[in-house]
């Protein structure tokens, strides 16, 4: 019995350490983010919103775009039907819900990323 409680105890002392412990991309995949970015001199701003289920939605210039995400390490690796390559993008550790933050886009270049709150 006293394991037991010893055991019920530790866990309940751990568990706010590991909420506190959301990585980068925990936060990115739960909570969305906004990216900003420069299209051939025009800004674009796309909000996404990702699902448990392993697929996103975004809109960009008025038209919604439906794709898969995975992560690979530190890695947002996301694929859709106006870029059917998969693209992977390295996330900074240690970001949270309201930090902006800058990734290097393959396609973009850099661009400003927003975790939502």
């Amino acid at each position: 019995m006293r394991l037991m409680l010893a055991a019920v105890a530790a866990t309940m002392l751990a568990a706010p350490a590991f909420a506190q412990d959301t990585s980068t991309l925990g936060y990115i995949t739960t909570k969305g983010s906004v990216m900003k970015a420069d299209m051939q001199g025009t800004p674009i701003e796309l909000p996404l919103t990702y699902k448990a289920d392993g697929s996103y939605t975004t809109s960009a210039m008025g038209q919604d775009i439906t794709g898969k995400w995975r992560i690979d390490g530190d890695k947002l690796c996301t694929q859709n039907s106006m870029s059917p390559s998969e693209t992977c993008i390295a996330y900074p550790a240690g970001k949270k819900p309201g930090d902006e933050f800058t990734v290097e886009h393959p396609m973009f270049g850099p661009v400003s990323v927003k975790i939502n709150q």
